[in-house]
């Protein structure tokens, strides 16, 4: 039988129903026996359960290419409601990357973004989260990269994207897609995802110093950057993050964006359509021009898939402190 230690490491794939058989029979006998491992093989599940949303008529709805039906299967799939909200966010767009997957058999050499193509974009994935699951206990499913200690967070990034996407694409896809969603399940069922006063700690990930809590809503942000990226590939829609969840992804960006202007930049009232205006830059001057976007645009902008010149807007004043803002909005694009 599968000791202790090696079933644990297992029950993430099996929540999934993603385990070989031969592993499979030897987790069972162990949960029918050990009660730590059955009640986190319950935790697992029921994370899985809630991301899945309720059945359609009892069975699963068949994969279907259909722009709406997508539409209508990501609005579904609400967000697990035993998560705290600040995991919300992320727990709705691993059900939306969710979702989509099917849409991707036979299709995993699509060209997505970047050099990407779709099975390195979930590896992509895979590397991201892996960042906030280690820091919060969690093993990596990947060999370690080689990384120099003080190499510069982005130059990490990239070299253990580049390592994980090296190492998936020597896998089949569906075993990319069992890693993955195993690795988002346990992430989910950590204490930190269900505990606000936990998840308020500041750790250190991507170069930036926030809470937990923030990190998570950084993961939702990319998650479903990503699951657009794979939407647009195949000629899908995928629709964005609910109103509620999309404006957690909206106030932590502009958190980050006035940090990076810093306080001296030229101040320019900041507004988003249907949500909230800040004040950027310095609070020394008076404004010097007002600038208004779309959340779904700004967060496109923030993410790397709009330039400062192509993204819609509405801008008046100085034109030179408009440009600085789209410039550094989309000077933090990472993904």
């Amino acid at each position: 039988m599968t000791d202790h230690d090696g079933v644990r490491d297992l029950l993430a794939a099996w929540a999934f129903g993603a385990l070989p058989p031969a592993e499979r029979r030897s987790v069972q006998p162990h949960l029918a026996e050990c009660e730590s491992c059955s009640a986190e093989a319950a935790r697992l599940r029921e994370t899985i359960r809630l991301l899945d949303g309720p059945p359609t008529n009892g069975t699963p709805a068949e994969p279907t290419a259909d722009a709406h039906v997508l539409t209508r299967a990501l609005r579904t799939r609400p967000a697990a409601p035993q998560v705290a909200p600040h995991a919300a966010p992320y727990a709705a767009a691993v059900a939306g990357l969710r979702a989509l997957l099917p849409e991707l058999e036979g299709n995993w050499g699509t060209p997505v973004v970047h050099d990407w193509d779709a099975h390195a974009t979930l590896a992509h994935l895979l590397a991201a989260d892996e960042h906030l699951a280690v820091r919060l206990g969690i093993g990596a499913r990947v060999p370690a990269s080689r990384i120099e200690e003080g190499t510069a967070w982005e130059d990490a990034w990239d070299r253990r994207t580049t390592d994980v996407i090296a190492h998936e694409h020597g896998r089949d896809p569906g075993a990319t897609v069992a890693d993955w969603s195993a690795q988002a399940a346990e992430l989910l069922a950590t204490p930190e995802a269900r505990d606000s006063e936990l998840a308020s700690c500041a750790t250190l990930l991507m170069g930036i110093r926030l809470p937990v809590a923030d990190h998570f809503v950084v993961r939702a942000f990319e998650t479903w950057i990503h699951t657009d990226d794979l939407g647009r590939a195949l000629g899908l829609h995928v629709p964005p993050p609910p109103g509620e969840h999309l404006g957690q992804l909206v106030r932590l960006a502009v958190r980050i964006l006035g940090l990076a202007l810093g306080p001296t930049a030229p101040p320019v009232l900041f507004a988003i359509t249907g949500g909230g205006e800040w004040v950027l830059g310095s609070e020394d001057e008076p404004v010097r021009a007002e600038l208004v976007l779309d959340p779904v645009d700004f967060c496109l902008l923030v993410g790397g898939r709009y330039t400062p010149d192509a993204v819609p807007r509405g801008a008046t004043g100085d034109e030179v402190a408009v440009r600085n803002v789209l410039e550094r909005a989309a000077a933090l694009a990472w993904l």
